[in-house]
Parts: C-alpha cells; sequence; structure tokens
C-alpha cells in the first residue's frame, strides 16, 4: 500500500514544493518510489495554476535537485488519501487542523521540522522566504534537509508497523 505525504505552505511556491522535491529525492535515495509519494500544496490559492518561484528553483537546482511542479490548493477532502500533511510553519498547522473533516484527520498534521532532532523545539517554523533574498530561500532548504532524513525514517517505520 502507497504511503502519501502532502507537503503544505502558504501559496505553495516556495517552501512546500521545496519539502516535496527533497523528500522526493530522499525517497528515491532509499528505494521507496512506487511505495512513498509526496505531493504539495497551499493553504491559499493566490498562485494556483503558477510554477514554483524562480529562486525555490535555482537553490533546488543549485543542490541537485529537480521539480516540475505547479502551484494548487489544498483541499479537506484529500484527507481521506493522505497518511501525513506536513505544514510548514505554525500557522499552517492551525489552519489545516481547522479544515481536518474528523479528529483522525487532524491528528495526520504535523510540523515538518519535528522531524528535525536537532531543531528548536520551541521554534518549530520554515520561514517563509518569498519577501527576501536568496540566503532565505538557502535557509529553508536546509531545514527542509535536516527533516526529510527523520522523517524518511518515521514513513518506513510507519509503513513497516502497517505491514505487520
Amino acid at each position: 500500500m502507497t504511503y502519501r505525504v502532502c507537503f503544505v505552505c502558504t501559496g505553495n511556491i516556495c517552501r512546500s514544493p521545496m519539502a516535496e522535491a527533497v523528500f522526493r529525492a530522499r525517497v528515491a535515495e532509499a528505494g521507496l518510489e512506487g511505495l512513498v509519494e509526496a505531493d504539495s500544496a497551499g493553504t491559499d490559492g493566490w498562485h494556483e495554476g503558477e510554477g514554483a518561484d524562480p529562486r525555490t528553483l535555482a537553490v533546488l537546482e543549485e543542490n541537485g535537485y529537480v521539480l516540475d511542479h505547479v502551484a494548487r490548493r489544498f483541499q479537506p477532502s484529500w484527507f481521506a488519501r493522505l497518511d501525513l500533511v506536513l505544514a510548514l510553519d505554525a500557522g499552517h498547522l492551525r489552519t489545516l487542523r481547522r479544515l481536518a473533516p474528523t479528529e483522525q484527520d487532524a491528528a495526520k498534521v504535523r510540523l515538518l521540522r519535528s522531524y528535525d532532532s536537532g531543531a528548536d523545539s520551541g521554534d518549530l517554523d520554515v520561514p517563509d522566504p518569498y519577501y527576501g533574498g536568496v540566503d532565505g530561500f538557502e535557509e529553508c532548504l536546509e531545514m527542509v534537509e535536516a527533516a526529510s532524513d527523520g522523517l524518511l525514517a518515521a514513513v518506513r517505520e510507519h509503513m513497516e508497523g502497517r505491514a505487520a
């Protein structure tokens, strides 16, 4: 059975597509393609139909990641097919939990950086780089990469538990 993960930020052009690209690469490196699917969306539809921010694409490319992306808005109906919904900051976490049709669906929502054992537990937000320079996108990538290994380990553990 395929394990489905969706990363969610505000407009789905910076943080969440970056997280999707990094996690897809981790999944491929682990040989789990076809078993784990990664996707992304935004809490708002401001950029629906647009590609990722050029700075996101540049930072990803410079670091060896590939991304083919069209922004879209997260739909509450998606909870039924998703195993895990990863919010990029506390605002997204609250919004997604409010959108969840059931308590079981709300329990699927987690902060991405909660999977980074080195993160400050008092601040698990990935800051929005949109209004700054390329350094904010590089910082975002570092945070996403740091959380992706722990996320992959948690997904593997969950998948093994389902198989048992």
